[in-house]
């Protein structure tokens, strides 16, 4: 099972998206407080985010509340720039059990001190330069992606259809 961790979310329309890419690929979405934003029905209601219904949510009530809870999972990996090793360096294809994607909070990351006790599972997105960051909707889609097809897309819909046509008549 595959689950996205946000370690204190700053902005709405980034865990919106994020939400989003869980419903679509079936993956948890755990959120760990403090969050900028709030998570009410009447908010989601309003932001217009009719899939939220489709996300498995869990909360925490802090980082230390998420890190005792998951203190036995060996399959956390914690997303940061500060990180030393390229996260599709990871065999997710070959772990067993739960596997955690941890994302830090948009204006400052995961602390650096949970990097430096987790620095074999401490993983980056390559970028050139000194690019300070992606955007963290961008990050998790792209970690929940590479560890899909490492698994190879298993029960996704890999192909689509034309409304218009059908691919059999194409030249």
């Amino acid at each position: 099972m595959l689950n996205v961790c946000l370690f204190e979310p700053e902005i709405p329309q980034n865990t919106g998206n994020i939400a989003r890419t869980c419903a679509a690929t079936g993956a948890s979405l755990h959120l760990v407080h403090p969050l900028g934003f709030s998570i009410s029905e009447k908010a989601v209601r309003h932001a217009g985010l009719d899939y939220w219904k489709d996300v498995k949510i869990i909360e925490y009530q802090n980082v230390d509340d998420f890190l005792n809870q998951h203190k036995e999972d060996k399959n956390l990996f914690f997303f940061s720039t500060k990180a030393q090793k390229c996260y599709s360096d990871i065999d997710y294809a070959s772990l067993e059990g739960e596997i955690y994607l941890i994302f830090g909070k948009e204006s400052r990351g995961i602390e650096e001190d949970i990097l430096f006790k987790h620095k074999d599972n401490s993983v980056r997105i390559p970028m050139i330069g000194e690019t300070r960051s992606l955007n963290l909707s961008n990050s998790v889609a792209i970690a929940v992606y590479e560890v899909l097809r490492q698994q190879g897309f298993t029960s996704f819909t890999t192909t689509g259809n034309l409304r218009k046509y059908s691919w059999e008549d194409a030249i």
